[in-house]
Formats: C-alpha cells, structure tokens, sequence
C-alpha cells in the first residue's frame, strides 16, 4: 500500500502515513481500512461538521490496475445525517489519477481560512484560494479548475452549494457526474472550506506481482464483458431491469405505500433507449459502461439518470417522464445533493401533503400532489440554499417527519433515506436496511440482485424466494460480507465477477495467498468492526429496524398478494448467524476474538457499562 497524504486546513501542516502492514493484510484498504485507521478519531464527542472531524479519501489494493470494474475509491467519515460511520463509493477517474500520483489515500483534517482546493500533482501538493469557486456549481467548478491548472486532464472531486451550506446528504462529485452520494459527506468537506481535490498522476499503480496479474485481469475483463449483466447494463443502465423490479413490487410508487403506478411504466432503461439515450459512459478502464449519456429537446448531451434517481424523481412522486428526471438529477448533481434522499425527502413532503398534515402554507404555495411535478425545480433550488420550505427538506426525511408530528412516516433507517429496492419484493432489503453499518443502504449488499437469482455457490449462498422470511438470514450476512469485500478492493459492484477470479486478483496483486475463506473473513471483519464503531457512536440494537410503511403490504396490493417480511423472526435469525447478542446488537466477544478484532473488546465493554 503506497502512503496517505495527510493535510491540515487549519495549520497548513502537510504530512503522509503507511499504514502497518498487518492492517494491510487484515482489511487490503478501501472502506475496511478506513475503518481502522478512524477508529481511534470515530469518538461520541467528535462532531461531523467541526474542524476535527476526519475525512479520508482511500483506494484499494485493485483501485486503477485495469482490472474488472476497479476504477473506484471510498470516502469516509462521521455522517452528519445520522452521526453513525459515513461511507460513500464513488467511480470516474479520480481514485486511479491519486494512485498514479503515488498515494493510496488523502486524509483531511482542520478548517482553512478560507475557501481553498488542494492540487495534487505527483509529489506536488498545494492549497490555492477557492475563493472564486465558492458558490459555482459542480460541473463549472470542474472546469475552471481544469482551466486555471492548464495541466491537461485533471481529475477534481468536488462539491456544489449544498456542500458549501451543510446540507446533510450534500455529495462529493467527480467526472462524468460520477458521484459519492450517500451519508452527506460533501458537507463535511463544505465545512472545511475545501471546495475541491484536483489530482493528476504520473507513476505506475503498483502490483504486487503484475507478471501473473496481466493475464488475470484481462481474462477477467473479456468474461466480464460476455456477461449477461454487463450486456444489460451496457444497453440499458441500470435501470435496464426496472420493468422487472416493478412486475416484482420491488420499485416502490407514491412514497413507498402503492405497487402500481396506474399506466405503462416509462421510467425505465428501455423507454431511454428509446427517446432519450444519446451514448455511453464509463469510469476508468471500465467494460461495463453502465453510464447513461443523453440528448434532450435542448440538443445538449448530459448525464442520464441511473435507477435510483430514475425512480426517485419518477414513480417515488407519481411521475412517469425520463426526460423530467434527467433534469432533475442534473440539478442535483450540480446542486450538490444526493439525489436518493433530496427525492425521498420530497416523497415524504408529497405524502404528507396527501393526509393533510402539511399544506399550501407550509410550502410557500406549492402544492405537492403526486403526479405533479410543479414546483420541485423551484424546492430542489430552495434545499440547497436552506431557503423558505427547502430550509426543511434540508434536514433530510426523518427530521421533516419529526418536525410535523409525523416521524414514523418517513421511510429512513437511522437517518439515511431508503434508495428504491422495496423489501415487499425482494424480501433480503429489509435486513440489508435495518443492519447496514450507514443506514439504509443498497450498496452495502445489493441483495436484491439474490434475491432474483444471483447467489454466489462458492461462498455457501444458496436461492430463496423474493418474499422469503427467515431461512434467508445467512445468505443476507454472508452478501453482506461479500460486498465489504469489495468495498476494500474497491470493485464496483457491478462486477458480476466469480469469487474464484476475484480471489486470484487478491492474490496477484497483493502478494497474499489466501482462500475464499480468507475472502469471507475480511469481509466479516469490516462488517463487524463498523458495527462496533457505530456502538461506539450511539447505536444500540434499537436501531435495527424499518419503518412501519414497509412493515405493510401494498395500499394497492391485490387480494391473495397482501406481503409485508417477517422482520422480527428474520432480524433474530440474522443475530443468531452474526454472532450478535440478540439484547443489546454487540458482536460477542467469542465472534470478535475469531476475527482478529479482540482489541475492541476493552472499548465495547465500557460502552455496555455505561449503557
């Protein structure tokens, strides 16, 4: 693992870190690493947005080798939307161009002055005034930094105004509108006056034994483009299976309480194909090519909407129109907002709006009827400025809810706002919510892809049904920990990559020699030390839980269709596999100790003192 740079806003002080070896072998980097080097900086007292609060940057030990679908990095912190651990994935090309710049992360700490970016050029590291960037959206951003450096392509991940305002699921956005959406951590960047990190490398991503690795990956990348998953998402995106969620119940209408929109679905894959798609995009030395480019009635080319914000600003709001959320999710990008929670916040405001609880007077004279889409241009504007109704919507779903007597309506898991895979079609999504270490989360396990039929037989995952109860609790657990792995290489998840090929990428490029059972248990490690983290930041087994709107069938559920998961006999079943004390949610400490993790146990053991 090459070194983390290490830069103090407030001091100026410029320093770098190599992570013990041990740690390497343990957690490889990304998400699971960084979970260990914060753990001791992750405190009760330390606040998300103050000048102490780390935010580090990390790649993986497959982040830019060319390999299948590891053009990725991480960034992680201390969520200002729920206080718990903050993860977020993010592809393009900035992770790669800081490899080959010769760092493996960048960990910030402090506040500076005033509005600054960083340019990391190789061994060359400034801070420049951002003061002339601050208030420009992502995209312009971007391209004045591109412009000012005049050094070729550069690569800066950066935030928009909502970043700039603390919107709590502001994001952190990079090339092509790729884009860390989820846990607000672009306002933890606002808050350190860092408006952007341009990088631009040089050197070689380093391999362990790049001889055997070569072959590996290239086969790995010519199979992965064969595959029946790549071929969708090439095609489609990855809304390229919507028709099928929907026929399943697992694409959510009207805020979560109805199954059928009532006409033909259009917010899909193939109707974009068929109106809208212009061509393609990828991150770096990416086969897939999942990203949508699109031309609307204004003739200009512009990102096209994956799934989640395809749904979120479609049927989630009683909306049909791709073109629409096109637009809208442009406006988030360039706003700064993650588009999954700025559209369920609003979903909330509709619903809540539909019983009678908020009204034309509470939103300045919009009126918030699904189906309609007028005004929500002028909300998403108003959200990101903290301004008149969006002064609300800023503080996210559950804390709109809480403000109008009406919390348990708001469909969130501790904070983070639900993406679009709805539990009472892919029955898994209810414990992959309730347990994920950041809140309610798709990519922490994308079950429901399991859930249709894509278990991994090498990792023990057998098939159940999509409204199965209990007897899934292992296979969530054990996806669980397949997708922290990937989280450490870091290989986007949409990878359809054999654990065996993956295994023989480990080994290659890190010198190790493991087995899948050496896979699975640095998967189950990150999990595991996550959830201690988030113990040690408040969360007690209360927190595992969904809201009451996907503990009921359909409003519009047809007689003999009537499904809602058996959440209480899966959660319990999902205790028993983990390990965990079904009482208080700890890992035991006979679990700890199997995994490498028993210097926790001192800390977990105060925590249940004081509890």
């Amino acid at each position: 693992m090459q070194p983390i740079l290490k830069i103090n806003l407030t001091s100026g002080e410029i320093s770098q870190q190599d992570p013990p070896a041990d740690w390497v072998n343990q957690y490889l980097g990304g998400a699971s690493m960084a979970a260990r080097l914060l753990y001791e900086h992750l405190t009760p007292e330390l606040e998300p947005l103050s000048p102490q609060a780390p935010l580090l940057f990390l790649n993986g030990p497959l982040s830019g080798t060319s390999g299948p679908s590891v053009g990725r990095f991480v960034i992680c912190g201390r969520s200002p939307a729920t206080r718990l651990w903050a993860e977020s994935n993010c592809g393009g090309f900035w992770g790669p161009e800081l490899r080959m710049a010769g760092w493996d992360g960048l960990w910030i700490t402090g506040q500076a002055p005033e509005p600054v970016y960083l340019w990391i050029q190789d061994k060359k590291i400034e801070i420049r005034s951002a003061s002339h960037l601050w208030g420009m959206d992502t995209y312009q951003t971007q391209a004045v930094i591109e412009a000012e450096l005049a050094a070729g392509k550069v690569s800066a991940a950066c935030i928009g105004v909502a970043g700039e305002n603390s919107i709590p699921y502001a994001l952190i956005l990079c090339d092509h509108g790729r884009a860390a959406g989820r846990t607000g951590l672009g306002a933890v960047m606002g808050a350190k006056n860092m408006k952007a990190v341009a990088v631009q490398g040089h050197g070689k991503v380093p391999v362990a034994d790049l001889a055997r690795y070569t072959p590996i990956r290239s086969e790995a990348n010519k199979s992965l483009r064969s595959d029946a998953m790549t071929q969708v998402l090439r095609e489609l995106g990855t809304s390229g299976v919507a028709e099928y969620f929907d026929y399943l119940g697992e694409m959510p209408k009207r805020y979560f309480h109805h199954k059928s929109l009532g006409e033909e679905l259009r917010a899909s894959g193939a109707v974009m194909k068929q109106t809208i798609l212009s061509g393609v995009s990828a991150c770096h030395s990416c086969v897939i090519a999942c990203g949508r480019v699109v031309r609307l009635e204004d003739g200009e080319k512009r990102k096209g909407p994956e799934y989640e914000t395809l749904v979120g600003f479609g049927p989630n709001l009683g909306l049909n129109d791709p073109a629409l959320a096109t637009r809208l999710g442009e406006l988030c990008d360039r706003l700064g907002l993650d588009s999954i929670s700025m559209s369920n916040t609003l979903g909330l405001a509709y619903q809540l709006y539909s019983l009678g609880i908020i009204s034309p007077q509470d939103t300045g004279g919009i009126k918030l009827r699904f189906g309609s889409a007028v005004g929500l241009e002028e909300l998403i504007q108003q959200t990101a400025h903290r301004q008149g109704f969006g002064a609300l919507l800023a503080q996210g779903a559950r804390a709109l809810g809480r403000h109008f007597g009406a919390e348990e309506e708001a469909i969130q898991v501790n904070g983070l706002e639900a993406p679009y895979h709805d539990p009472r079609g892919a029955s898994g999504m209810a414990l992959v919510y309730a347990t994920s270490p950041r809140g309610a989360c798709h990519n922490q396990s994308d079950y429901f892809l399991v859930d249709v039929g894509q278990a991994e037989p090498s990792l023990g995952m057998d098939c159940y049904s999509p409204q199965g109860g209990a007897e899934k609790a292992a296979n969530v657990a054990v996806h669980q920990d397949w997708r922290t792995l990937f989280n450490s290489l870091v290989m986007c998840i949409f990878g359809n990559v054999p654990p065996e090929v993956v295994l023989s990428l480990i080994n290659s490029a890190c010198g190790l020699d493991w087995q899948i059972a050496d896979m699975q248990r640095c998967g189950e490690r990150g999990w595991n030390l996550k959830r201690v983290i988030n113990h040690r930041l408040g969360l007690t087994q209360a927190n595992d839980t969904l809201p009451q709107p996907l503990l009921r069938p359909y409003a519009d559920a047809q007689p003999g269709e009537e499904f809602a998961p058996d959440f209480e006999a899966m959660l319990s079943a999902y205790y028993q596999v983990r390990g965990w004390d079904p009482a208080t949610g700890f890992p035991s400490q006979e679990k700890l100790r199997k995994l490498g993790l028993d210097w926790v146990i001192e800390d977990l053991s105060r925590i249940q003192q004081k509890r």
